[in-house]
């Protein structure tokens, strides 16, 4: 069983950024893709961005484009989401997610992942 830990979430006003930071318990990033997903109240958990196991195979979701980078650092062990330029659309829970694979590609369906985080706040204020 793989814990994903989150961290860097809060409130901030639009066009703050803040950076949400993802690593896992006691296992080796490098071993997992990644993504990005968020849910917003009353909404589905929805696709954000991913990434491949050693980068810098990358994507993202059209409404985040341009304005969130996704990252990971074997080395540190640890995942990132630079969010850049906030709305207050992007105000949601943000989950981190595991997908333990061999291939280097990248996954936009939160059925492809094996395992989730316990989420962030982000909340932004206009």
């Amino acid at each position: 069983q793989v814990q994903l830990v989150e961290s860097g979430g809060g409130l901030v006003q639009a066009g703050d950024s803040l950076r949400l930071s993802c690593a896992p318990s006691g296992r080796t990033l490098s071993s997992y893709a990644m993504g990005w997903f968020r849910q917003a109240p009353g909404k589905e958990r929805e696709f954000v961005s991913s990434i491949g196991r050693f980068g810098p195979v990358t994507f993202y979701a059209d409404s985040v484009k341009g304005r969130f980078t996704i990252s990971r650092d074997n080395a540190k062990n640890t995942l990132y989401l630079q969010m850049n330029s906030l709305k207050p659309e992007d105000t949601a829970v943000y989950y981190c997610a595991a997908k333990a694979t061999v291939a280097s590609g990248t996954y936009s369906r939160h059925t492809s992942y094996d395992y989730w985080g316990q989420g962030t706040q982000v909340t932004v204020s206009s």
